[in-house]
């Protein structure tokens, strides 16, 4: 896969970074559909530094991967950023990780359940060095290219968390 090969050099800084640190991350894949993870993966020994997470698609998937009670996203909306970092913080303390990272987003091809225009990703991290997002619009109804673009974006702002002292 074209996007693997492109996306494992940042993968492997990623790695490095988080194995100097000492520290792991967790990811809660949305509109992603597993990209994050499977970039991270990507990276032999990854298990040093990438603890699990899940694709976070459906009612049940988050209600499973999360714990959290229905209530806790009371008044949230999908592809907010309210929402990704409740996904965030839930992620990274399910998974016992240093970091949650998390993406939610609408990618195109069909009607969001929550409204969100096609092409609308928000990425959450939560860990050490404090919460951050990074919200992308490509504004494009391209499924499989907003798929890569929001994969992109949620490494990236894990990558410059990192980056920072």
């Amino acid at each position: 896969m074209d996007l693997l090969h492109d996306l494992n050099p940042q993968a492997l800084r990623i790695a490095d970074m988080l194995r100097a640190r000492g520290e792991k991350v967790a990811a809660a894949d949305g509109a992603t559909g597993g990209l994050i993870a499977a970039t991270l993966l990507t990276v032999p020994g990854a298990l040093d530094f990438f603890v699990g997470g899940g694709v976070v698609y459906s009612f049940r998937a988050r209600d499973l991967l999360f714990g959290l009670p229905r209530d806790a996203y009371a008044g949230m909306r999908g592809a907010t950023e309210d929402y990704a970092l409740l996904q965030a913080r839930a992620i990274r303390d399910n998974f016992d990780a240093d970091w949650g990272l998390a993406e939610s987003g609408s990618v195109g091809g069909s009607t969001h359940p929550s409204g969100a225009p096609a092409g609308r990703s928000v990425a959450a991290l939560a860990g050490p060095g404090g919460e951050h997002v990074r919200v992308l619009d490509t504004a494009s109804e391209d499924r499989i290219g907003n798929m890569g673009a929001f994969t992109r974006n949620a490494l990236a702002l894990l990558e410059d968390a990192l980056l920072q002292p």
